[in-house]
């Protein structure tokens, strides 16, 4: 092979590694700016247009929305503990059980995130399941032992298992495993999450 050959192909090859290793780079940072861009447009629509500054003022500020919504949960966060806090949320969840379709997605809504956020460290939710075939296993979250007629139908002592999408965990899917094909794990909720976004790449120690 002459010289001019192996130049060639030594140009190529170098070529192709620099453009495997620029899809390396970018993809973790084309991921998080999506991301990034995806929370600042749901914050921009979470702050009402009258207390939004990016209304009103002369240039807009990337990411302001994100620390005002922030602040703003935080501070319904605190008036949550106090007693007129309690008041006011207990009227809006009354008000939300008594409306006939909304009380339907309210009440499944405050389940599953009650769910997620239990502080009882007793309480495992973090579940290791064999899906979508046995052998294959895949994280998920266990939210409640299923008492309806499907267990009934059945005849199996079902837990009900959220499993979410990589890297997208928002979506996924609910599937009812028989409680002996379950296997808990010592991961908390945010291990977990983290886990799953990352697709696997950002496993927890053992403890």
């Amino acid at each position: 092979m002459s010289d001019l050959k192996k130049k060639r192909k030594s140009i190529t090859a170098s070529l192709r590694n620099y453009f495997f290793t620029g899809v390396v780079v970018l993809i973790p940072i084309g991921i998080t700016l999506y991301l990034t861009k995806f929370i600042i447009q749901i914050s921009s629509k979470i702050i009402p247009e009258e207390i939004n500054p990016n209304n009103y003022m002369p240039f807009a500020i990337p990411g302001l929305e994100i620390i005002l919504s922030i602040i703003v949960i935080t501070i319904v966060g605190g008036l949550s503990f106090s007693f007129i806090g309690k008041k006011i949320l207990q009227l809006i969840n009354d008000l939300f059980k008594r409306i006939p379709i909304l009380r339907t997605i309210y009440s499944a809504i405050t389940q599953m995130t009650e769910s997620f956020t239990s502080k009882d460290d007793n309480k495992k939710s973090v579940v290791l399941v064999e899906y979508p075939r046995k052998g294959t296993w895949a994280v998920g979250f266990a939210t409640k032992k299923n008492e309806t007629e499907i267990s009934k139908k059945t005849n199996k002592n079902l837990i009900n298992v959220f499993l979410p999408t990589t890297p997208n965990p928002t979506s996924g899917f609910l599937l009812m495993f028989p409680e002996d094909e379950i296997v808990y794990l010592d991961m908390t909720f945010e291990e977990a999450s983290k886990f799953i976004v990352s697709a696997g790449t950002s496993a927890p120690k053992v403890k």
